[in-house]
This record gives C-alpha cells, structure tokens and sequence, in this order.
C-alpha cells in the first residue's frame, strides 16, 4: 500500500509543479505582450530623438529607425532582467498572503530592480537623472504587471482554497 501512496503522491507533485510552471509562463506571455503593446505609445525621449537630426544630416550618428530599434530591445530588457523577475519573486512573497498584497509586491520589487537595471544601464550620477525613465517603465511595466499576478491567481489555486473537483473529506 505504501508503495501505491508513494506513487499518487508523486504524480500528484509532478502535476502540482507542471500547472504552476505552465501558470507562471502563461502569465510571462501575458505581461510582456502588454508591456510590448504599451510601447505603442512612444515615450517623450523617443519622440524628441526622433525629430531632433534630419536623416540626410551628415552628423546624424545612426538612422531614426534605431530609435524604434532601441525601444525594442529596452522593452526585451526590461521584460526578462526586471518584469519576469518581479513576477516570479512577488508571487512566491505573496503566496500566503491575499492578492492584494501581491499586487503590492510585485511592482515594488520591480521599482527596485528597475532602478537598480537603469542605474547600472546609464551609468549616471545622481538618482535625479534616473528618475523620469524610471518613472516611465514603472508606468508601463505596472499594468503588464498587475496581468502577470491577476492571472497566476486565478490559474493557481490559493493554500486555503481546495482544488475545483476535490470533495471534502468527512
């Protein structure tokens, strides 16, 4: 009998850690496809390099299609060195806790791996520099966010809530 116990549990384990896995990518989908489509709206910085040199100007140091270039691979960045990170170590602080607490821990882990990414990024002195992109990002990067935590929660049962389909026992 300990032998068939062993196994259900085992299998059981193995499905538990599969759907959080699953959970966790979806949601990482999720929130940088809406990170990315925030970047539809171009931030101030890009606008104004994008206007600033004509593009026959020979002191123009790279073409305007760089800019866009440029807020791709920041967005890249961003999703995978501060988003995926902040998701991951929010839910897991916010796992005994409601979802409102998550949906507090999530963006104030990514406002410091943020600063922190920029900070070591741009290379700069004071934090006043910082703070506008700063800003910027956490503004974008917020609602992506708030989806990565909305949807671990709905897809991953809470400690105190029993599984849909589970009886309970008498």
């Amino acid at each position: 009998m300990k032998a068939r116990d062993h196994e259900a549990t085992s299998t059981t384990s193995r499905t538990s850690v599969l759907r959080r896995v699953a959970a966790h990518l979806a949601a990482m989908h999720l929130s940088g496809t809406l990170l990315l489509l925030t970047f539809l709206v171009l931030p101030a910085w890009a606008l104004d390099a994008y206007g600033a040199v004509p593009a026959d100007d020979p002191s123009a140091d790279v073409p305007p299609f760089m800019i866009f270039m440029a807020l791709a691979v920041g967005c890249v960045i961003f999703h995978v060195a501060v988003q995926i990170p902040s998701g991951l170590l929010g839910t897991w602080l916010g796992r005994n806790r409601t979802a409102a607490a998550s949906y507090v821990l999530v963006p104030a882990v990514a406002g410091v791996l943020t600063f922190v990414l920029l900070w070591a990024v741009l290379k700069v002195g004071p934090a006043t520099q910082v703070l506008p992109l700063w800003a910027d990002f956490m503004a974008r990067g917020s609602v992506a966010m708030a989806s990565y935590v909305w949807l671990t929660h709905r897809l991953l049962p809470s400690p105190g809530r029993r599984p849909e389909g589970h009886a309970a026992a008498s």
